[in-house]
């Protein structure tokens, strides 16, 4: 998976690709040297980096986003807001990536089902802004995949 940010904030790459010209062109590149997804996100997870709104969001991925679908490109769209994920599939994303584990927003699990689009839920404890203070753990392989389950523990290792 090839990681895009248009975001001028990005703690990746320092907010190189924040035009969608730059970001389309980057996207290409990053399919033609053999990554099966270009991962578009238009919000910053760099810790402390507060939130954008989602029109703003939006007006950063759409175009980059339908441009290289248009190119080719299977395209995974990185945002936690349903309204973000649901307009970058109809504009042919083929993968939604959720760094929130699906808890930002909890309207992500319809969108997701009705796209019939696979969903890749990542773990976190807090926002940008709390990351590292809420990033305290027991055993973190436990802990994470009870947090993942909603706080069930499914047997380790799996039968």
């Amino acid at each position: 998976m090839g990681i895009l940010n248009v975001t001028p904030d990005s703690f990746s790459d320092g907010g190189r690709y924040d035009t969608a010209a730059a970001a389309v062109a980057h996207g290409r590149q990053l399919a033609a040297c053999g990554a099966d997804y270009v991962d578009v996100g238009g919000e910053s997870t760099r810790p402390g980096a507060g939130r954008v709104d989602p029109e703003e969001e939006l007006r950063r991925v759409l175009p980059v986003v339908a441009e290289l679908v248009s190119s080719g490109v299977a395209v995974s769209i990185d945002t936690t807001r349903s309204r973000v994920a649901a307009a970058a599939l109809e504009a042919g994303a083929v993968l939604v990536n959720d760094v929130s584990g699906g808890l930002a927003d909890p309207d992500m699990s319809r969108v997701v089902a009705d796209a019939g689009r696979p969903w890749v839920l990542m773990h976190r404890r807090g926002d940008s802004r709390d990351m590292y203070a809420e990033a305290r753990y027991d055993d973190v392989v436990t802990d994470v995949r009870r947090e993942l389950c909603g706080g069930w523990t499914p047997p380790w290792p799996p039968v």
